[in-house]
Formats: structure tokens, sequence, C-alpha cells
């Protein structure tokens, strides 16, 4: 395999990796979007956020993709009138995680979207091998 298609498949392979733990973060908080604290005074689920960077390989001599990190966003929370919640305070209102579902949902949508474009640069790059080696029996 020539060095141009290795760090290709490399390059692909680390956006796939990158775009499955962002969909595992955008999951996460869309499955928490609900999820207040147990008692009066206890925070809700905060949002998490992944951030990438960029990273040098030598051997390829290509830049690939990678999770720097995983943070929370440290917007405010909501709060909902909610007298009869567990985690209600003394006014009755209940401190509502910070997690957009519109925001998360697109997220998921262009996670999605990068993750297929990734899989179809590896699949090309599988058939452009595939080709060579057929050329390489003739």
């Amino acid at each position: 395999m020539s060095d141009p298609l290795s760090a290709t498949l490399q390059i692909a392979a680390s956006g796939l990796k990158a775009q499955s733990d962002r969909m595992r973060i955008v999951s996460e908080n869309l499955a928490n979007a609900r999820s207040t604290g147990e008692a009066s005074g206890d925070d809700p689920y905060r949002r998490k956020t992944i951030t990438f960077e960029s990273e040098f390989n030598r051997a390829t001599q290509a830049n690939r993709v990678a999770v720097k990190g995983v943070g929370t966003d440290k917007a405010p929370f909501t709060v909902e009138y909610d007298p009869g919640h567990p985690a209600a305070d003394v006014d009755g209102y209940v401190k509502m995680p910070n997690v957009n579902t519109l925001i998360e949902l697109a997220d998921m949508r262009e996670t999605n979207r990068s993750y297929e474009a990734n899989l179809k640069v590896m699949t090309q790059a599988r058939e452009m091998v595939m080709r060579h080696i057929d050329l390489l029996r003739n």
C-alpha cells in the first residue's frame, strides 16, 4: 500500500473515531435532557461538550483529528415551576439541565454526516487498493 493511501485511511479512521466519541456525548446529553437533582438545591445534569485537536503523525506526514477533551457547558440551568418535585426549592422551582434538545439533534445530524463522509473515504480508499491489486495481478 502506498504512503498517501495509508495516510488517507489513517486520517479517515481518526475522523470516524472522533465522530463516534462525539455521538456518544450527544447521546448522553439527549438521554439526560430532563435529569434533575435528587433533592432541593442539587444541580441537575450539566451538558457535556467535546473538543477536537489536530494531531500530526510523523510516520504518514499527515494531520489526524483527535479528541482533545470532554468538558461541561457552563451555561446557566433553566428553572421550571413544579412544587411537587423532590428537587423543588422552597418556592417550588426545579433546576433543569442546560441541554437544548434542538441543538443536540442538530449536533447529532452533523456528527452523522461527518461519520458517513469519513466512512465513504475509507470505502473508496479500499476500492482503490483492490483495483491496484487487480492491476498487479494482470
